[in-house]
């Protein structure tokens, strides 16, 4: 598979969304890509440090490839899973959304690699 033909899914899917005003909730539910097969997805509460909560959706494909829908600064966006030596690391524009077990933190790579997380000590409830 094309990583462009992905891409355009993934364009395609969020700008549909967008269009439609759709929530963030809405926008996990829409998330289809017919080239590359999903199961249903997984939604995790977290609570943070400071009292932040937020709901992460996982999404699964049958090829090996995982997603996260993320909620960021007043946006849903579209992390992507990389290699991590430890954890779960998904990525998307400038933002890492690391999970290692039930625990996570969002980081901005343009504030360096020494900055603490702009959210941190995310835990799953359960």
């Amino acid at each position: 598979m094309k990583p462009s033909t992905i891409a355009r899914g993934v364009a395609a899917a969020l700008v549909a969304c967008a269009a439609a005003g759709a929530s963030s909730a809405a926008l996990a539910a829409s998330l289809t890509f017919p080239e590359i097969p999903a199961v249903k997805p997984k939604t995790s509460t977290y609570t943070c440090s400071g009292g932040k909560t937020l709901k992460v959706s996982y999404w699964n494909t049958a090829n090996g490839q995982s997603f996260a829908l993320v909620p960021v600064k007043g946006r849903t966006l579209l992390f992507v899973n990389t290699f991590a030596a430890s954890g779960a690391k998904y990525q998307a524009e400038n933002y890492t959304w690391w999970t290692k077990g039930p625990q996570a933190n969002l980081y901005d790579e343009m504030a360096g690699g020494n900055a603490p997380p702009i959210l941190a000590g995310c835990v799953t409830l359960r």
